[in-house]
């Protein structure tokens, strides 16, 4: 390594202008990138990485700016440049790979010509050599049939492919130094895994530095030399990665390494034990059983399976490539299974595997074209009665993965709340009210929450919300569709330990939705692991995290990041 730094940050503060105010972003933060090094800055969202990262290159949003310090880039500071030389430095000198493929790619132009347009913008090649080039840039980031995918627009590619060609764009007038900032945030582990790999691989081949903008602190110390760890605007630590990974001197950054899923893979413990939970939950359902009067529209057989999956399968009619023709596609594939009471069941697989379809159809939202599934021994793919599927949707609830995008934005978190509760026709207003606070107290929230709108809260305290919501009708089961893939790894944490208490307390049975089997081995009692819509293995999640039969579940088990590191200061969880 060279002992000349490729960049030094020196006591850079940043602030964004409110008014005649300026509030702190980052303050002051240090530190040093060597050619061919791979650093990695870590923290929650709102920590100040990505605004530091982004404070390098000059791409501060809004009224963001640079109120002090230093940025040098081969010994000269660029942190008052003129913009022409730091138009000259971007792309050239400085690649940069954003977060999001789907919004950072022209929807309306062809994938090879955004890519040709940063060749032309930074001088490396015009015309059909430019052509050529994107080709072989595109193949470079390991896209079969590179010529084909070049003449193809964002929205043919898969979040892999796409995350392969902001890759190519960003090494496209070949860097010294790529900014990475959560470049595999939105992507399946095994996915992850393989971008992550190709990225080493041409890091080793090209010789440039990685600055590496994660949260995920498993990842960062799986791929990363050294380790910056950011906590409200300041740098908290930093060093070898290995170093503050086994020996963390910050409380933040031990926090982190604690909650990181990654990481800490045990199953989460709780006040009861797992098996008091099951039992109590289903002698909770047998005298509910006995009071309740059979009636066809209502549910109270208090059976010990609560939802049970016959031979599901769903075939999805598509328009074929000629007009007026069809295909047909076969997303869910005779899968089988069952949820027990109390305890919690995981799908898991790659995007596309069939698991959110599978989600859907147990929830009444999508008809299955063969295949029942039961709930509480009653088939609720033949309802027909209005009765019979609201007194179900009553028992089974969901709780989805974007926190931003399940909560109406013009509707107050009281009115949200509220809103299953009005629909069922649930107490007067005043009984509602007290419901809520109540609902509101079991998720952690206060109840001034009530009158404020989701812009105001965070992801975490959103996604609380969500949990409150699909409580209010008091159900049975709830389904978790991806419902913590959105959020930061310490925020994550604090809902897996919520979901987890809320089951040993009310007796839930969760039906959890997930690619993430770090995840799964926190709040899982069995798992279904699903590939190209079959379910491929089915097992107590001890017995498929320690003795996989499949080789495609070895190989979703060996892409969890930093699953193999070594580290000292995560507490086991109650195997039970």
């Amino acid at each position: 390594m060279s002992p000349t730094p490729l960049l030094q940050v020196k006591d850079l503060h940043v602030g964004f202008a409110r008014g005649k105010e300026v509030i702190p972003a980052v303050r002051g933060a240090n530190l040093v990138v060597y050619p061919g090094q791979t650093v990695a800055i870590v923290g929650e969202s709102g920590s100040g990485k990505s605004t530091t990262a982004h404070a390098i290159i000059d791409l501060l949003p809004g009224s963001g700016r640079i109120t002090g310090g230093e940025i040098l880039f081969e010994g000269v500071d660029v942190a008052g440049a003129k913009q022409s030389d730091i138009l000259a430095l971007r792309g050239s000198s400085i690649g940069l790979v954003p977060q999001d493929p789907m919004s950072n790619l022209n929807p309306l132009i062809r994938v090879g010509k955004q890519i040709k347009e940063s060749l032309e913008a930074n001088g490396m090649a015009k015309g059909k050599d430019a052509d050529a080039r994107v080709v072989e840039l595109l193949e470079e980031a390991g896209l079969p049939d590179a010529e084909r995918r070049a003449r193809q627009f964002p929205h043919e590619f898969s979040g892999g492919m796409r995350q392969r060609a902001l890759i190519a764009m960003g090494l496209a007038a070949r860097p010294k130094l790529l900014i990475a900032d959560e470049p595999t945030s939105a992507l399946d582990v095994t996915v992850q895994k393989q971008i992550l790999d190709h990225l080493d691989r041409l890091t080793d081949e090209l010789g440039f530095a990685v600055l590496l903008i994660t949260h995920d602190l498993g990842l960062a110390a799986e791929r990363a030399d050294h380790l910056v760890v950011m906590y409200k605007g300041q740098i908290v630590e930093s060093g070898p990665a290995m170093d503050i990974l086994q020996s963390p001197q910050h409380p933040y950054t031990h926090r982190l390494v604690s909650s990181a899923p990654s990481l800490a893979s045990q199953r989460l413990s709780s006040t009861t034990a797992r098996a008091e939970v099951r039992e109590q939950a289903v002698l909770a359902a047998e005298e509910v059983a006995a009071q309740v009067a059979t009636h066809e529209e209502e549910f109270g057989q208090g059976r010990s399976t609560i939802v049970e999956a016959k031979n599901l399968t769903k075939v999805f009619t598509l328009r074929g490539s000629r007009p007026g023709s069809s295909i047909s596609f076969t997303a869910v594939d005779d899968v089988s299974f069952s949820l027990e009471r109390g305890t919690t069941t995981a799908i898991v697989g790659e995007s596309g595997s069939g698991k959110s379809t599978v989600a859907r159809m147990v929830l009444g939202l999508l008809d299955a074209t063969s295949g029942s599934v039961e709930f509480d021994g009653v088939d609720i793919t033949t309802m027909t009665s209005k009765q019979q599927q609201l007194a179900m949707r009553r028992q089974m609830q969901p709780v989805f993965q974007n926190p931003y995008a399940s909560l109406d934005p013009m509707f107050s978190i009281y009115r949200s709340i509220e809103e299953p509760l009005r629909t069922h026709g649930i107490g007067t207003a005043k009984e509602r009210e007290t419901a809520i606070r109540d609902l509101l107290e079991k998720v952690s929230l206060p109840a001034s929450v009530m009158r404020r709108y989701p812009s105001e809260l965070s992801g975490g305290q959103r996604q609380r919300v969500a949990i409150a919501r699909a409580l209010a009708l008091d159900p049975e089961v709830v389904i978790c569709d991806e419902a913590v893939s959105a959020l930061d790894v310490l925020v994550q944490a604090q809902i897996l330990t919520l979901l987890n208490d809320l089951q040993a307390e009310l007796g839930l049975s969760y039906l959890f939705i997930t690619h993430d089997l770090a995840v799964v081995r926190q709040i899982a009692d069995h798992v279904l692991v699903m590939q190209e819509g079959k379910v491929v293995e089915q097992a107590s999640v001890t017995a498929v995290f320690d003795h996989p039969q499949e080789d495609y579940t070895r190989r979703l088990l060996d892409a969890i990041p930093g699953g193999s590191i070594p580290f000292g200061v995560v507490e086991s969880g109650d195997q039970g």
